[in-house]
């Protein structure tokens, strides 16, 4: 069964994702709900540490802008209509709430500098942040943890919270074309072309985490080869694996919950 399901990736037409083919008022719309799912899967999951995290989107309509969850409210109880739009000079244009200071440095950077990255992900969830402690790069010990392999990237040193512009640039040189960053003694950060695929990399980079700490503690790990794991990350790696793979998230936060859309 899963070769079957990773043939069907790897042989998916990009046509079948969301948002290709709809129009820009659309479009927002869509991302904007995604956003809202995706911010209540991390409630779900536990990802929520007081008023930390947050998860942004480019506007497809003004891409000098992004949306993203006004801090201090909840994970648990965001909706469409709680987000906020932000620019990149940190003025929020649209909507009501309070912009994170970190939230805009940290994201406003990596839109700027990655014009292909749609959205970005971070939170201060337990896995990861234990795991940046270690200041180290995630091992090839598992198959889903290939996704990462030679596409992760290290801020190997922790200066305070992320508030200062120069910070924010710094994070996004050192995140530079790669999908996600460990930032030593805070925490991860993923990116992706949609919400979904940030969304993905962000729990499954979690996942990876508690593995790897657990498998660790019980003994010594066994790596995957480095051809084989060059391979598996073509396969379970992609932008369109990263997308598709979130789906069954979405899809039961949105019938467990769809008041988010309102």
């Amino acid at each position: 069964m899963n070769e079957q399901v990773n043939q069907l990736v790897m042989n998916a037409d990009l046509a079948t994702m969301p948002e290709v083919g709809l129009d820009p008022a659309a479009e927002q719309l869509q991302r904007k709900q995604r956003l809202a799912a995706a911010l209540r899967i991390f409630g779900k999951f536990g990802f929520d540490e007081g008023v930390a995290g947050h998860i942004t989107v480019r506007d497809p309509i003004d891409t000098d802008t992004f949306w993203v969850n006004p801090m201090g409210r909840s994970f648990k109880l965001m909706r469409v209509s709680d987000l906020i739009r932000v620019s990149h000079e940190g003025d929020i244009v649209e909507g009501e709430g309070l912009l994170n200071g970190a939230a805009f440095t940290i994201h406003s950077h990596i839109h700027q500098a990655r014009p292909e990255v749609t959205a970005a992900a971070h939170a201060h969830s337990i896995y990861g942040k234990t795991w940046s402690s270690l200041g180290r790069l995630l091992d090839p010990i598992t198959q889903d943890a290939c996704a990462f392999y030679g596409d992760l990237a290290l801020l190997d040193d922790y200066t305070g919270v992320v508030v200062s512009m120069s910070e924010g640039e710094r994070l996004a040189e050192a995140l530079g074309d790669k999908k996600a960053i460990v930032l030593k003694n805070h925490g991860h950060l993923a990116v992706g072309e949609s919400v979904d695929e940030a969304l993905w990399w962000y729990v499954t980079f979690e996942r990876s985490c508690q593995a790897q700490l657990m498998a660790e503690a019980a003994g010594t790990t066994q790596p995957i080869p480095h051809d084989m794991a060059l391979h598996t990350a073509g396969q379970v790696g992609s932008t369109l694996a990263g997308w598709f793979s979130a789906q069954p998230l979405f899809d039961v936060i949105l019938s467990e919950q769809p008041d988010l859309l309102n």
